[in-house]
């Protein structure tokens, strides 16, 4: 038997059920709290990013500076000595990329200059992706991405976070009246 008791005649709402007043202004009270998360998101988000993206660019250049800090010495002094055939190789290599990538990061962080900061990090990704073609063996074992592919593969999101604040900060054709 079913414990669902069949309706009373009579007794049943013409319409939909009233909800609440309480309920309400719970609903009303979230859809503001929401809507002001949002405009506070809007709003400061991709400053955020911006800033956030620059910071990385500092710290990983700045530990270029100091032989034997950066994990990715003898990587970018390959990259460097492939892309410009031989030219640039060693500590110069280095110095390089860390005034690139520390230039690239404070221009970002100051706002100012983060124009000129993602010019610089375009430049710079296509050295950070280069080891993908040239060195594929160094990055990739049988078992997947070795710790330094692992290290060049994370530059994804950086380019993504780029392109998120590039959205914000290019400026687009100006209108002719």
């Amino acid at each position: 038997m079913s414990s669902i008791s069949a309706p009373t005649p009579g007794l049943q709402p013409v319409g939909p059920r009233p909800v609440p007043v309480a309920r309400i202004d719970v609903l009303d009270r979230l859809a503001s709290l929401e809507a002001g998360l949002k405009e506070l998101l809007q709003r400061w988000s991709i400053p955020a990013l911006r800033v956030a993206l620059g910071a990385v660019f500092v710290a990983f250049g700045v530990l270029k500076f100091f032989p034997g800090v950066s994990p990715v010495e003898s990587l970018v002094e390959a990259t460097w000595g492939v892309l410009t055939f031989g030219l640039v190789g060693g500590q110069l290599a280095l110095i390089l990329t860390a005034v690139i990538e520390t230039v690239a990061g404070l221009a970002l962080i100051s706002g100012v200059f983060a124009r000129f900061g993602l010019v610089v990090l375009a430049v710079a990704f296509v050295g950070i992706f280069s080891p993908l073609v040239f060195f594929p063996g160094e990055l990739f074992a049988a078992s997947g991405p070795t710790l330094l592919g692992q290290y060049v593969l994370k530059n994804v999101v950086l380019v993504a976070a780029a392109l998120v604040v590039a959205s914000r900060v290019l400026r687009g054709p100006r209108s002719v009246r």
